[in-house]
């Protein structure tokens, strides 16, 4: 059909609605151009209720504000894309808009302070320097450093910073799964 990144389990892909299906009047989205026009579409990232944005993709040569539908592969990550979709309906109909579950409060702070980690790494910042920021420690000893659990947690956050910047990242756009 269209181009979809296959690790954006956050995306909607839209179509035009079929013909069969005008009875039941689809909805459109707001006409607007889009963030992105693509060989491959016309991509969109749309602001929900909550703050939250799903991305939108449209095959190329579809209209913004023409009836639309949503296609969902049935692959493991249609999971993950209907409640994106869920998310999506949500806003367009005035509801309250569900949370986004892929990532706990947790994992949130600590991508934030593996970025945090990683920009001062990359700064020159020493391990120390970063985590007296990080977790707000008050001057310390070097012996005391050698043995402090904030020292290897401040290892951690880099080696793990860096590995989502290499591309772990796409990790954060899906549910853990069982295999």
């Amino acid at each position: 059909m269209f181009w979809l990144p296959e690790e954006d389990t956050g995306s909607v892909m839209l179509a035009p609605a079929p013909a069969s299906l005008a009875d039941s009047t689809p909805l459109s989205l707001p006409a607007r151009l889009p963030d992105q026009d693509t060989e491959h579409g016309l991509h969109f990232l749309h602001e929900l209720s909550n703050g939250q944005r799903v991305h939108l993709a449209m095959p190329a040569g579809a209209s913004p504000g023409e009836p639309l539908v949503a296609v969902i592969p049935l692959g493991m990550d249609g999971f993950d894309r209907m409640e994106a979709l869920a998310r999506l309906l949500a806003s367009l109909h005035g509801r309250a808009v569900p949370p986004d579950t892929r990532l706990t409060r947790q994992q949130l702070a600590r991508a934030r302070r593996m970025l945090q980690a990683v920009d001062g790494h990359r700064v020159g910042a020493s391990q120390q320097e970063i985590a007296k920021v990080i977790f707000r420690l008050k001057p310390i000893r070097r012996d005391d450093w050698q043995n402090a659990p904030e020292r290897f947690a401040t290892m951690d956050l880099i080696r793990d910073g860096l590995a989502m910047i290499a591309g772990g990242y796409r990790k954060l756009l899906r549910h853990r799964r069982r295999p």
